[in-house]
């Protein structure tokens, strides 16, 4: 193909200069019928582009039609149950006696093949206008320290798209109770309930999605919508950009409040603090409007309704069956709970908040409490003050027990020191203590007598009473003028020496 210059060389020649096409052919050096290819050339667009063919491992053309159909089966399997290059690579091997190429040259077509069958053909998103009074929810995770520490949480996030304005509350997981809450907290904060919010289909509210786009979801939230008179919009399956506002602020508020790792004592106390992080941030300007976020915020408050005159009760409650230790289990069975060995193969009741297991027994009397476990690892919670009256029967069992842990220096030595029998004894009178005042006040009970020299059950009830029934002094008795005043009489011990001396000789 000649160059724009030289067919503009041949036309001049031709058109202008008035040679014949023997003459430019000549002068040019071309082939006469080149040069009257151009002087008879009507388009001078530039010609389209026509799509390289790239010819791509060609050693594996005998091949190449077996990896198509096996990576198109794979549409139809799990993720996790596709092919990778490696697989591809050794079925080839296995099922193609003269297979020769190389594992790079099939995974360089694979690469290829897999992004050409699998790429999401979707061109981009529809946006979406946000009215006010509209919210998003959703978790993010987070790392931070408690008490020295660390916990993988969560957190949920609720943002208001018109605004921009979001609140996060931090949890050590994902569940029920979290997600409700997480999300009174912040309607108490902001004093109003949203008209509508926005929420993904997870397990924890959404059981099933019925095909014309319905979805049933659990009582317990389905109560709390309708306390709190909301409505409740959930996404479409798998289109996260639906609710885009509130993943977005998932990583805002994790980059710009969450880093570093925060660390505190109290995680109730650092959500108060991350809610007034979240009103100090709201001062800056919204990224679309010249006004603040805080600003704005107030015309979506204008769209929210009051609180419910009634509080909801945002725990859980179950009825559970204990095993022949006591104990029950949560989470799939992956959590085990201590009740108490009187309730040992009874059906007990289970009140559950996000931070707490509070048991109970078939009269709704709390038995004990337990600090709520997390996560998907086998864990145990175990409380042995309700096993106190099990261990004054077995007393031989105290030292491996969690009971023997819990007591100070001085009363280990001391039992260390006793029989079985006076184990139990001092064991059972801890055990009635613990269920009037609490275990610490039953040790300090304990803790005192034997400094006293005292350790019979007899003189451990009466110091407790002494200690914690708050016996009150009586002043002195006055008399009146008609009985006489007596004064105190001298004991003569040398009389009564006498008289026993007498009663010796006579019993002699």
């Amino acid at each position: 193909m000649l160059t724009m210059d030289k067919i503009n060389d041949i036309r001049y020649r031709f058109y202008v200069k008035g040679e014949n096409i023997s003459q430019i052919a000549k002068a040019e050096g071309l082939d006469w019928k080149t040069v009257q290819k151009y002087i008879d050339k009507k388009d001078f667009n530039e010609p389209a582009q026509k799509p390289k063919e790239q010819k791509v491992c060609p050693k594996l053309d005998p091949y190449k039609s077996t990896i198509d159909e096996w990576l198109i089966k794979d549409k139809q399997a799990p993720r996790k149950q596709r092919h990778t290059a490696k697989r591809v690579f050794n079925r080839l091997r296995e099922e193609f006696s003269g297979f020769n190429c190389s594992y790079r040259t099939v995974a360089s077509y694979y690469a290829i093949k897999h992004k050409e069958i699998f790429k999401n053909t979707k061109q981009g998103f529809l946006p979406l206008v946000h009215r006010p009074g509209e919210a998003q929810v959703d978790f993010g995770t987070a790392d931070f320290y408690e008490n020295g520490t660390r916990v993988t949480g969560k957190y949920l996030e609720v943002s208001f798209p018109y605004s921009n304005k979001g609140y996060l509350q931090l949890f050590h997981g994902e569940n029920m109770e979290c997600l409700l809450e997480g999300l009174d907290t912040i309607f108490r904060h902001i004093g109003a309930v949203p008209e509508e919010i926005w929420f993904d289909n997870t397990k924890t509210i959404v059981t099933k999605i019925i095909r014309d786009g319905g979805r049933e979801i659990t009582e317990r939230f389905s109560r709390f919508k309708e306390h709190y008179r909301f409505n409740a919009v959930f996404t479409n399956p798998d289109e996260g950009h639906e609710k885009g506002n509130v993943e977005n602020k998932v990583g805002y508020q994790r980059r710009n409040f969450l880093v570093p790792i925060p660390r505190f004592q109290s995680l109730t106390e650092y959500n108060r603090h991350l809610l007034e992080m979240c009103e100090d941030d709201a001062n800056r300007e919204h990224y679309r409007h010249n006004e603040t976020i805080e600003e704005l915020f107030q015309e979506d408050l204008k769209h929210c309704h009051p609180l419910p005159e009634i509080e909801f009760d945002l725990a859980g409650r179950r009825s559970i069956t204990t095993n022949n230790w006591g104990k029950f289990s949560l989470n799939r069975g992956m959590h085990e709970y201590s009740a108490s060995p009187r309730h040992a193969n009874m059906r007990i009741h289970v009140r559950l908040t996000s931070s707490l297991v509070i048991v109970m027994d078939e009269n709704y009397r709390e038995i004990v409490r337990h600090r709520r476990l997390y996560g998907d690892t086998k864990q145990q919670s175990m409380n042995w003050l309700p096993y106190l009256r099990q261990l004054s029967i077995r007393p031989r069992a105290l030292k491996y027990s969690g009971v023997y842990d819990m007591m100070p220096p001085e009363m280990k030595q001391f039992l260390n020191g006793c029989s079985n029998a006076e184990t139990g004894r001092v064991l059972k009178v801890l055990a009635e203590l613990t269920d009037r005042t609490g275990f610490d006040s039953a040790l300090t009970t304990v803790s005192q007598a034997l400094a006293y020299g005292a350790s019979d059950s007899d003189s451990l009830r009466n110091l407790y009473r002494r200690i914690y029934s708050d016996v009150p002094e009586l002043p002195p008795m006055s008399l009146n003028s008609e009985i006489p005043v007596v004064g105190q009489m001298s004991a003569n011990l040398i009389s009564y020496d006498v008289f026993l001396q007498k009663g010796g000789a006579a019993n002699a």
